[in-house]
């Protein structure tokens, strides 16, 4: 099991790494776009569209990696306190949960993407991005593959919590 969550975890960390990329597209799409405007009075809705399309992307994946990385926002005001063992059940417990949810809306979201591609949904602003369906495919994947990273991390906690993990180790190390 934890040969698969290793894996798991470094498929996360290398989508992520890959969508990072993204944050550079959109800040070439949203210069070019205000150069565009400004100096030649050019501009189109396609490409304001593709813009917050780029940052939605980002933000569905970015997730999944924010968990990888350890940046998910916490309250740790009492949990900072609390012995180590109950700190790990609480992480597996909240990784768990995060699973489920995150398979719910993946589940949940096929009929919306799958509704979309039916009915041929492009923008509804004359000159926009076509195939809208792309964009709404998006949150299924991404959703999948935070159940996957989060299903990860239950496996790596529940393993330091049966193996009496070093007091100062967090859910993902070692």
């Amino acid at each position: 099991m934890m040969r698969l969550a290793r894996g798991a975890d470094s498929f996360v960390r290398v989508v992520g790494q890959v969508m990072a990329w993204s944050g550079l597209a959109m800040v070439l799409v949203v210069a070019f776009d205000v150069i565009a405007r400004y100096l030649f009075s050019y501009g189109t809705v396609a490409l304001q569209e593709l813009e917050w399309h780029l940052m939605a992307v980002a933000a569905l994946f970015g997730m999944s990696y924010g968990l990888n990385r350890g940046e998910e926002v916490r309250v740790d005001i009492l949990y900072a306190n609390y012995p180590e063992r109950l700190k790990l059940a609480i992480d597996f417990l909240s990784a768990i949960l995060l699973t489920a949810v995150a398979l719910t809306i993946a589940w949940l979201a096929i009929k919306y993407v799958q509704q979309s591609y039916a009915l041929g949904e492009g923008s509804p602003d004359p000159g926009g991005l076509p195939d809208r369906w792309i964009l709404k495919a998006a949150i299924p994947v991404s959703f999948l593959l935070l159940a996957l990273q989060s299903a990860a991390r239950a496996v790596m906690t529940a393993s330091q919590f049966f193996s009496h993990a070093r007091p100062d180790a967090g859910p993902l190390d070692g």
